[in-house]
């Protein structure tokens, strides 16, 4: 599979692991407005992803890239976060990477530059059972007008505001909208939540949070 995929699968599961604090307290499922509204409607329609505990990549050539800064951390003030970035591609099976520390987070180095048009992505796992609850855990209780403020590598920051915050099915995750290349500027940060599943050592849901920029 080229690393280069219009949309992404966001198996943010643990590969081992038992559900830990993430479980005791669960916020509402949402806030603000739906992710695909937050986002627009992706360009083409696409069928529903496979079966499994994932979402499928959908193999596409990008065309060519300009060369970008890539941010290095990206902070939520209200809700306590401040993550060091990565930048991240595709696992061979077809997920988007993601650093094995759960206080750092990945951003998709074959999409959007945060501030560029399109829906910039950082993902991060929830927890793990040896390093407890993951730096991007807070974001289940994102809320509509929290600031987001991501730094990058020339220490240049772009400030955004919390749109909309959900919870998805991975079945049902809109990945070509997540991914997307075009259309206004959007941070979309991504990480596990809902009920976790032991028989697939995950779990079921995406918490998605989408920000746009400040005006």
């Amino acid at each position: 599979m080229r690393p280069a995929a219009a949309g992404v699968a966001l198996g943010l599961a643990l590969a081992v692991g038992v559900p830990t604090a993430w479980e005791l307290t669960r916020p509402a499922a949402a806030a603000g407005a739906p992710v695909e509204q937050a986002l627009g409607t992706a360009p083409v329609p696409t069928p529903p992803p496979a079966p499994g505990p994932d979402v499928v990549v959908r193999d596409a050539a990008p065309a060519a890239a300009a060369e970008v800064v890539a941010p290095i951390r990206l902070a939520v003030p209200a809700r306590g976060v401040d993550v060091a970035v990565d930048p991240v591609g595709v696992t061979a099976d077809g997920q988007m990477a993601l650093p094995d520390d759960v206080d750092r987070a990945g951003w998709y180095r074959f999409g959007p530059v945060p501030g560029a048009p399109g829906s910039a992505v950082v993902a991060g796992h929830v927890d793990d059972a040896e390093q407890g609850l993951g730096e991007l855990a807070p974001l289940r209780e994102a809320a509509p007008g929290d600031e987001v403020v991501v730094t990058d590598g020339a220490g240049a920051s772009t400030r955004w505001v919390v749109t909309g915050r959900e919870l998805v099915d991975k079945q049902a995750l809109p990945v070509d909208t997540l991914f997307r290349r075009d259309g206004p500027p959007r941070l979309t940060l991504v990480t596990c939540g809902g009920p976790f599943l032991p028989e697939v050592g995950g779990y079921r849901d995406n918490v998605v949070v989408v920000a746009e920029p400040t005006p």
